[in-house]
């Protein structure tokens, strides 16, 4: 639980947070518009991917949020120069890649799980990687070994040390047939960064195929990269000599606006989140609109609100794209627990991500997490070995409560849990609600909620 407070603590102060604390007072609908920009996601590793080339690249719509602080250190550790060019945009010139100091990056990786992706990138530059122990979201086991195996395929040495993990590539890196056992987003990542550069051709199957994947992949492409994406999560990629920067602007962070329309149909409020675009969000927008929820589609945004009455039970298996996002599930429970009747949520990607339910529980909701999953006949995602079940019964009156963040996803529900309740609510840890939600606080006051934040 101190390292928690501490991630905490580091992630707010890196986007300006002076205090982890903010008390609510609930029961007042948001209304109004807030805007979102680059997804967390994508920001992120197109950052390590600037590492691969040659020349300047040049990121836009860059979240303020405390991960971009993290790798924004861990490249000028490594000697890249990150400067801010513009309000929401970064350039990187990577020609002065050095050798970090171990200490400089442990310190620096301590509240996220970026680090490992660096691996392939610094491999081509400096020919080796030392990467610490993991830290990132605790919302379940998260296995490194995928990265680890589809490194090795490579040719990399992988050795472990009282340090972490030092990676070398003796005889550089030649690509590889990779057939992943579950379509992981960073394992993907992890492949492409790495095979661009590898010599001969890299064959991924069972790849994940997210947007942010995709976005990615343009990236890439636009660095000099061949990369095809073949039928049935098989994506191709030739190695290149050489890669050159890029000028992208990120694509816009669908989690934080589906956040958002969660917000907007708990509170009974009315929600235009500016940037969100429709296509990424098909999914989310077919369970919004079953659960009683309405949204506007426009060409600068998505408008999500309350249309009133009462709000219908349903039932959700998250997936990985093109299913229902894991991270979709948290803030839906949220509304969920104003629905006339029972629904049940399965999560099939992470296994401790019922985690923040605990709190909501104390607040006053009916929800009961079956460790093992439920068996159903109207099942369409497979059943997983790490699956769990959450049951809601609704509607409850939620009541203010005491509540210290678990992670970033369950801390925004928990936000969105204090705003529907009556009564006060205090919620510490807000600094990890930091790692993916840029100015937060801001956009909460332009939503008129009613709270008291002193930092």
């Amino acid at each position: 639980m101190n390292s928690l407070i501490q991630d905490a603590h580091k992630a707010g102060e890196r986007v300006g947070l002076k205090s982890d604390k903010i008390v609510i007072n609930g029961g007042k609908p948001l209304r109004g518009r807030i805007e979102v920009r680059g997804a967390k996601n994508l920001a992120t590793k197109a950052m390590v991917a600037a590492l691969l080339a040659e020349s300047p690249s040049v990121l836009k719509d860059v979240p303020d949020i405390s991960d971009v602080g993290v790798v924004t250190g861990m490249l000028e550790a490594y000697g890249v120069s990150v400067t801010k060019t513009a309000e929401g945009e970064l350039t990187f010139d990577p020609s002065n890649v050095e050798r970090a100091h171990f200490a400089k990056i442990d310190a620096l990786a301590g509240s996220s799980r970026i680090p490992i992706l660096f691996c392939g990138p610094l491999l081509h530059r400096l020919g080796e990687a030392l990467i610490p122990d993991l830290g990132g979201c605790r919302i379940g086991d998260r296995p490194i070994d995928f990265h680890m195996d589809a490194l090795r395929a490579f040719g990399a040495v992988v050795d472990k040390s009282y340090e972490g993990i030092r990676l070398t590539a003796p005889n550089g890196l030649t690509g590889a047939e990779i057939e992943l056992p579950y379509p992981s987003v960073g394992a993907t990542e992890q492949v492409l960064l790495t095979a661009v550069r590898a010599k001969g051709v890299t064959e991924l199957k069972n790849a994940a195929i997210e947007p942010e994947i995709m976005d990615l992949i343009a990236i890439l492409q636009k660095m000099g990269a061949i990369i095809n994406v073949e039928p049935n999560r098989v994506i191709f990629i030739e190695g290149v000599e050489k890669l050159e920067g890029y000028n992208h602007r990120a694509l816009f962070d669908r989690n934080e606006a589906a956040s958002w329309a969660s917000a907007a149909l708990a509170t009974e409020g009315d929600i235009f989140v500016g940037g969100a675009k429709q296509a990424e969000l098909m999914n989310f927008l077919n369970i919004f609109r079953k659960v009683g929820g309405a949204f506007d589609i426009h060409e600068d945004g998505i408008r999500f609100y309350h249309p009133g009455g009462d709000l219908k039970p349903v039932v959700v298996e998250t997936d990985v794209h093109p299913g229902f996002m894991t991270d979709w599930q948290q803030p839906l429970i949220v509304a969920l627990t104003k629905a006339q009747g029972i629904s049940v949520v399965h999560e099939t990607v992470y296994e401790n991500r019922f985690g923040f339910t605990d709190a909501l529980i104390e607040m006053g909701a009916d929800i009961v997490v079956h460790k093992d999953g439920l068996e159903s006949v109207t099942r369409r995602v497979p059943r997983r070995p790490l699956e769990q079940a959450a049951v809601i019964t609704g509607p409850t009156k939620l009541h203010g409560a005491d509540i210290r963040v678990p992670d970033l996803r369950g801390g925004f529900s928990h936000l969105i849990a204090a705003l529907t309740a009556e009564g006060q609510s205090t919620i510490s840890n807000v600094g990890i609600i930091s790692r993916g939600y840029e100015h937060f606080i801001d956009k909460l006051r332009a939503l008129g909620a009613d709270f008291v934040y002193e930092g």
